[in-house]
């Protein structure tokens, strides 16, 4: 599937710049004259230690499963893995053009954090707006926090809009989008990754019917979160 890889590509330029502050640490140690034999041998076995511990979180956390994507008729699936925490009607502006349902996903710092096209169709907005970093828990986060905001003309049903906004956390400081304005979409495919904890909405149409509640553990790219029928 396209974009497939490019998860893991992120966790090892991590790895790689853990590995070379590692290296960096331990030359200096190596040859710092005060630096006895004992202490550099304790410190290098703590440093490989917690390089280690980092490398397994770093791949766990950089997962990307093959989502098994639903395959009917219009359908809106959950654009990223997570916990629904808000359902509500709003006034989006932006891109739906005023009073729209929204879905709102916390994604925790251990759930997968690559991102799928809820539907299939054109992006036909694009927009990325610098913020702060307040903790992704709070659903007003939105409001603050730097976020990329992605339009989508649906082509099933036609003539549909669908937005999905992913917000940086307090600990996620990095959105990285694989995809731009104008680009085509199919539903389910990766289009972002969003590191280390985070929130996604999802803006529907007035006629969406909803079909998760709140609390619902969803999986991105697989759960169905609204239909048209």
């Amino acid at each position: 599937m396209k974009h497939s890889g490019k998860a893991a590509l992120s966790a090892l330029k991590l790895i790689g710049l853990a590995a070379a502050a590692l290296v960096a640490i331990l030359a200096a140690a190596l040859f710092g004259k005060y630096v006895g034999t004992f202490i550099l041998e304790y410190l290098t076995w703590f440093l490989i230690s917690l390089w280690l511990i980092f490398t397994l979180f770093t791949f766990y956390f950089f997962r990307d499963p093959e989502p098994m994507t639903p395959t009917g008729k219009d359908l809106v699936i959950a654009p990223g893995h997570g916990k629904v925490d808000v359902i509500d009607t709003t006034t989006e502006n932006e891109f739906m053009g005023g009073e729209c349902r929204r879905v709102s996903i916390f994604l925790s710092v251990l759930d997968v954090h690559v991102q799928n096209a809820p539907i299939t169709g054109k992006i036909s907005y694009f927009r990325h707006t610098p913020g702060q970093y307040l903790n992704a828990m709070r659903s007003d986060c939105a409001q603050f926090n730097e976020n990329v905001y992605i339009g989508i003309d649906s082509a099933e049903p036609r003539g549909e809009k669908i937005g999905v906004r992913l917000i940086a956390g307090l600990i996620a400081r990095r959105i990285v989008p694989w995809i731009c304005q104008n680009d085509a979409v199919q539903r389910g495919e990766r289009i972002s990754l969003i590191q280390f904890g985070s929130r996604v909405d999802v803006y529907l149409p007035m006629r969406a019917k909803i079909k998760v509640a709140l609390g619902d553990k969803v999986i991105g790219g697989e759960t169905v979160i609204a239909s048209f029928d």
